[in-house]
């Protein structure tokens, strides 16, 4: 199963199977207040006239571009996520994995629900991925990093993929000898990884974007080949990319016209594993390729 779905997931949800997402992975808005967009810009070599000059006396035309924006602010975050948790929780397998992805503004509050809507017996880890990148104000602390929920379905079975762990280097080799300095360690629930870089090959210019890097851990660790990875807050396709690359299915859900626009094309970039995923409007199966 490969899909983009464009449509509310409070709508799309209750449509889906039961029990067919081994994961389920969320990025929801952080309810930051604002209007999440990145603007870009797109510079075109011109014959002597243009815009802005450069190297050598060449000219160059300069175009304004922006990549997609969602409103972040929510009266209530708790009354608009939980309800969406609990509808997905039936998709989940029996012994599937819940990660929800938020940072300092809500993760609290939203802890504390999903203790009280799913147990507290089935919470297993607080995953913090930590990062040095933005600016750093000079009246608190900067934050730099965001938290990852990770729930069970059933705490007493469930999917961990010890050896498909990325191990990294030791702080200090020369103490741990050859051997071990060679294979490295496994990581702890503190995760250290850059934010997409600006100029990288991964970005997409959609705001808010993942790396890569944290989604192949979760997702080699915690499904198997085969699997289905459900996301229903897709933005810009990284769960599904991550899922493509480690032979896993997936379903990503958004009502952002330019985020399935984004990820639709991400995917259909990546060749060989994305060929022939489907691209659908929810409940309109008479006209459901968008692209």
């Amino acid at each position: 199963m490969k899909k983009i779905v464009l449509g509310d997931n409070a709508t799309v949800l209750p449509t889906l199977p039961e029990k067919f997402a081994q994961l389920i992975y969320i990025d929801p808005p952080f309810n930051t207040g604002k209007i999440q967009k990145r603007n870009r810009i797109r510079v075109t070599a011109t014959d002597g006239v243009g815009d802005r000059g450069g190297f050598g006396g060449k000219r160059y035309d300069v175009e304004k571009v922006e990549s997609g924006s969602y409103e972040d602010e929510f009266d209530d975050f708790e009354a608009f996520l939980m309800p969406r948790v609990k509808e997905a929780m039936r998709c989940l397998t029996a012994t599937g994995s819940l990660f929800v992805h938020l940072d300092y503004r809500e993760i609290h509050y939203i802890k504390v629900a999903l203790d009280r809507l799913l147990g507290r017996d089935r919470f297993m880890n607080e995953i913090i991925w930590a990062y040095d990148y933005g600016g750093r104000p000079k009246n608190r602390w900067p934050a730099k990093h965001d938290t990852i929920l990770w729930y069970t379905a059933n705490p007493e079975e469930y999917v961990f993929n010890f050896d498909e762990i990325d191990r990294i280097p030791y702080m200090a080799p020369g103490l741990v000898g050859a051997e071990k300095a060679e294979r490295g360690k496994t990581p702890t629930d503190v995760w250290w990884h850059t934010i997409v870089p600006t100029n990288g090959c991964e970005k997409t210019g959609y705001p808010t974007q993942k790396p890569l890097g944290i989604l192949n851990r979760l997702i080699k660790v915690h499904s198997q080949p085969g699997d289905v990875v459900l996301d229903f807050f897709g933005g810009s396709g990284t769960t599904g990319e991550a899922a493509a690359r480690n032979d896993r299915g997936f379903v990503l859900i958004d009502n952002n016209p330019d985020a399935v626009q984004i990820a639709a094309s991400r995917l259909a970039a990546f060749k060989p594993e994305c060929v022939g995923f489907s691209v659908e409007r929810p409940l309109q199966a008479a006209q459901a390729v968008l692209f």
